[in-house]
């Protein structure tokens, strides 16, 4: 039903374009290339959504070498390759408040969801908020689940204050459940 309302479409488009002496199997093809993009784009805003980033305007493409930052711009374009979620290595990112730290974890993020990879953005501070509120709730097994099973955790504001010894727990059971399967990027 879906390809007839899109062949319909394409056909209103087709004789508006004056497209009616292309031969069958090019408008054919090129019906095939629009539905292909369409579900690439629908996929990769299945995998944006859900990753909730801070900035998801984020593109590796935008970031700023001249500021005085001093980034490492081939760094930066090997990370973007997310070799380093393959291979479930971390990351950290340091810096001064307002340097950018966010907005390079969520373009890296960026990159991974364009890389079919699961990602998840969460503030350290909400997410010992969310892991007390799923204990008190009973929903803790599967609010840590949502926080271990994406293949990339950007984790900002990381240990800016000193957690409790429940908050302490909480991390490293959602570390240990992570290592060796996913990878992080920490934002301190």
């Amino acid at each position: 039903m879906r390809l007839t309302a899109m062949a319909d479409a394409f056909t209103v488009q087709i004789t508006d374009t004056k497209m009616i002496d292309v031969p069958f199997e090019d408008r054919f093809g090129m019906l095939v290339d629009i539905e292909y993009s369409s579900r690439k784009s629908n996929r990769l805003n299945r995998l944006v959504k859900p990753a909730e980033f801070d900035q998801p305007e984020a593109h590796i493409a935008d970031i700023d070498y001249k500021s005085g930052r001093k980034l490492n711009r081939e760094l930066i374009t090997r990370l973007s390759s997310c070799e380093y979620v393959s291979e479930y290595r971390n990351i950290f990112i340091t810096g001064t408040t307002g340097s950018g730290k966010t907005y390079l974890a969520c373009a890296l993020g960026m990159e991974a969801c364009k890389q079919y990879f699961t990602v998840k953005y969460v503030r350290l501070p909400d997410f010992l908020i969310d892991m007390e509120m799923a204990r008190n709730e009973g929903t803790y097994k599967k609010l840590m689940a949502k926080f271990c099973n994406p293949m990339l955790l950007i984790f900002d504001e990381w240990l800016l204050l000193k957690p409790f010894e429940k908050e302490q727990q909480d991390i490293f059971e959602l570390l240990h459940h992570r290592r060796k399967k996913s990878s992080t990027i920490f934002c301190s």
